[in-house]
């Protein structure tokens, strides 16, 4: 592994670390920090726009988004830890303040929304970059995590498909935002 490789590896598993540091205070405090979530349409639920997906409701919850969240973090950070983390900020605001504004009233949280971002920005991305390493990085993305696509249809209460469907777009229009830029 050459040394920027490596680097970014371990730049995307402390994002990870900080997640679940998170996490355990969250749970040693009886999960007191989802109230910090997204509650749309309210003024409270503001402050979850930029925490939500910090803040997982259970030990399950993060273990659920944690590889999906390390793998698709990973290859997004293969572009560089400043492109990584201009990404993830415009996926988190953008699809954040979408929930905020049109998600069903109830505390939305947890990082799926950003994985779902991650997706979205690194199959779109190949349709603009067109580069070889785009695609095969698509092409793995599709293979690995395709299926989650089915978390965009409302069929569990507990399942913020909103923040799912949100954050796929924000993440798709990070990838047209990049590709704008460049």
């Amino acid at each position: 592994m050459n040394f920027p490789l490596k680097k970014n590896f371990y730049w995307i598993l402390g994002f990870v670390a900080l997640i679940w540091v998170i996490e355990f205070i969250n749970f040693s405090m009886g999960h007191r920090f989802s109230d910090w979530g997204i509650l749309p349409r309210t003024v409270k639920g503001l402050k979850g726009i930029p925490l939500s997906p910090f803040i997982h409701a259970s030990l399950i919850h993060i273990m659920m988004n944690t590889i999906p969240l390390t793998v698709l973090g990973g290859f997004v950070i293969l572009n560089g830890r400043r492109m990584f983390f201009e990404i993830s900020i415009i996926i988190i605001l953008v699809s954040g303040v979408a929930l905020w504004l049109f998600g069903r009233s109830s505390c939305h949280v947890g990082a799926s929304g950003l994985i779902f971002g991650y997706f979205g920005y690194l199959v779109l991305r190949a349709w603009y970059d067109r580069s070889l390493k785009s695609f095969i990085i698509a092409f793995v993305t599709v293979s690995l995590y395709g299926g989650i696509m089915w978390g965009m249809l409302p069929t569990f209460s507990r399942i913020s498909w909103e923040g799912h469907l949100f954050g796929l777009l924000a993440g798709i229009l990070a990838a047209r935002l990049e590709k704008t830029i460049k």
